[in-house]
């Protein structure tokens, strides 16, 4: 099962959350099928521009087919020292974020994982370096790979994720109302927050 990953946020933002989201890639096109014929959207899916009640459909959508996150996150004013260096901070809070969920999710895929990783956040040089550690994470049995995420279902459903948990991490007219949705997702183990390791 691909294992799609997507952030939010953003150490000058005052936090960054990362989702890897576990849903076969047929189900994460019909996901995303059956979301833009319900809203009539065009164009990607991005947590940051869907409305409260769109939101509500993804998640439900997201049980139906079959999706799981498992998500983390980390604050500026809570960052573990080994991150609190000023220089980088922001590629380290996300590499650390990232080597967490794919690390929980490793005993559900068998040690063998195939992570798809959203490419759009830093440059090609770097991103290249982040998909090697989690390669060597891996070990020999998983792959991991970068994508594009206006060509990846997948990749913009972790992207509704990540941006919903970020939506949470601090005090907005939106916080209380995606709490709520989230909620009883959160409460029948679909979705999983996970400490920053």
């Amino acid at each position: 099962m691909p294992i799609y990953c997507d952030e939010s946020g953003g150490m000058s933002a005052g936090a960054m959350v990362l989702a890897g989201v576990s849903i076969a890639a047929d189900d994460a096109d019909a996901l995303l099928a059956r979301f833009k014929q319900v809203t009539a959207l065009r164009g990607e899916m991005k947590g940051s521009r869907i409305s409260l009640v769109e939101r509500a459909l993804f998640f439900e959508l997201l049980e139906r087919f079959h999706g799981r996150a498992i998500v983390c996150e980390v604050r500026t004013d809570r960052l573990p020292a080994r991150l609190s260096e000023e220089r980088g901070r922001d590629l380290n809070a996300y590499a650390a974020l990232l080597e967490t969920v794919v690390e929980a999710w490793l005993p559900e895929s068998g040690d063998c994982a195939e992570v798809i990783i959203d490419d759009g956040r830093y440059d090609p040089a770097t991103l290249a370096l982040v998909r090697e550690s989690i390669v060597a994470l891996l070990g020999t049995c998983g792959r991991a790979r970068l994508a594009d995420s206006r060509r990846s279902a997948g990749v913009q459903i972790a992207d509704v994720v990540a941006n919903s948990f970020y939506n949470m991490t601090y005090a907005s007219p939106r916080t209380d109302r995606i709490r709520q949705i989230v909620s009883p997702f959160r409460n029948g183990r679909q979705l999983r927050l996970v400490s920053l390791a």
